[in-house]
């Protein structure tokens, strides 16, 4: 941590940004409804700059907020898995085999039953493969926010994220093509692939890339310090990145956010539902399997939060960026931050179970 970025940090090591997370993200979901109602026509301009399915501006800022965080991630730090292996086999059995499945059933139960005497069935359809795409994203870039919000283990951390990105540049387009065929909904496999490099790929090897310049011929102490060092300095990019896309997905979304809060509410229950319920699993499961809280609470909050930057991109590029399965993603922006915040202050609160391990 340099000097500036100390004199910036909360207690426990929480930057400004990350203490007032929810404002941010709150100025920036209003600030792109409002956008969207009196300037129309900016975000019909943005629509515009699309090259083979992909928005271009909602990647430059994709790009500009993952890029930061991907440098964090030491891949040498799996080597380490072996050691305390509890946390990390949590984090991987909740992402990738209970969350993307319990996902889906929730949504066809909720969209194709519940409320299908609401909706119509081609948007029933949008909606799911929306929910779909966001509960086959798990966490990566929020990852590092919600593990200092509870005083983390910061170098285990770093071995989550490591495997779950790596696990996720094969696992993650297979997952969602299987689960949106299941459900009858068709996958262009080349959108989806092609997504998946721009929005994973790129920004990993990116961040290897420039971890592994920031770090040659120097100590571990002296790479650790450079890589930081590099990353406050940076890390505006990503606040912009994250807030611009915030402001441009409201944008898009405004209008329908406003005038169907009914559809919002609908979209919104499988969603809230699977978030708790998913936190309950990985958190109840790390405290049954005597975890200690500084890794118990950061698997169970990887395990619940998502990459919705990968998800948003990824179905605005299969569907379209008005699309359903578009604003079920953005819904999932509307209630990620709120819902997660709540999770970590239940965490820290209850911190005192996982007391001696």
């Amino acid at each position: 941590m340099t000097d500036a970025t100390a004199k910036d940090a909360a207690p426990g090591g929480i930057g400004f940004f990350e203490k007032w997370l929810s404002v941010w993200v709150a100025m920036g979901m209003a600030g792109g409804i409002a956008l969207g109602v009196i300037v129309p026509e900016l975000f019909a301009w943005l629509a515009g700059f699309e090259y083979a399915s992909v928005n271009l501006a909602i990647a430059v800022l994709i790009w500009a907020m993952v890029w930061p965080m991907m440098i964090q991630i030491d891949f040498a730090s799996l080597t380490r898995v072996g050691e305390r292996p509890k946390g990390l086999i949590i984090t991987l059995v909740v992402n990738w085999l209970v969350k993307p499945f319990s996902m889906a059933l929730l949504g066809v139960l909720f969209f194709e039953h519940v409320f299908a005497p609401w909706l119509q069935p081609e948007d029933a359809q949008q909606y799911l493969a929306g929910v779909i795409i966001l509960g086959a994203a798990p966490c990566t870039a929020m990852v590092f926010v919600w593990s200092q919000l509870t005083r983390g283990d910061a170098n285990y951390t770093l071995v989550q994220v490591a495997a779950n990105d790596l696990i996720m540049v094969v696992a993650f387009a297979p997952i969602v093509a299987l689960l949106l065929g299941v459900t009858d909904i068709t996958v262009p496999w080349d959108t989806l692939l092609l997504s998946v490099g721009l929005y994973v790929v790129i920004p990993l090897i990116a961040g290897w890339l420039t971890r592994k310049a920031l770090s040659r011929g120097k100590s571990a102490e002296a790479a650790d310090k450079a890589v930081g060092d590099f990353t406050a300095l940076i890390k505006p990019a990503s606040i912009i990145g994250l807030i611009g896309t915030v402001i441009i997905l409201f944008g898009f979304q405004g209008e329908t956010i406003l005038t169907q809060p009914i559809t919002i509410a609908i979209i919104a229950t499988p969603l809230l539902i699977q978030t708790y319920g998913i936190f309950a699993i990985a958190y109840g499961a790390a405290w049954l399997w005597k975890t200690p809280f500084n890794i118990a609470a950061p698997c169970a909050l990887i395990g619940t939060s998502n990459f919705f930057e990968l998800a948003v991109a990824v179905a605005i590029s299969l569907f379209g960026l008005n699309s359903g399965a578009a604003l079920a993603t953005v819904v999932g922006v509307l209630v990620e931050v709120p819902v997660m915040l709540s999770l970590v202050a239940f965490a820290n609160r209850t911190q005192g179970w996982f007391a001696g391990r």
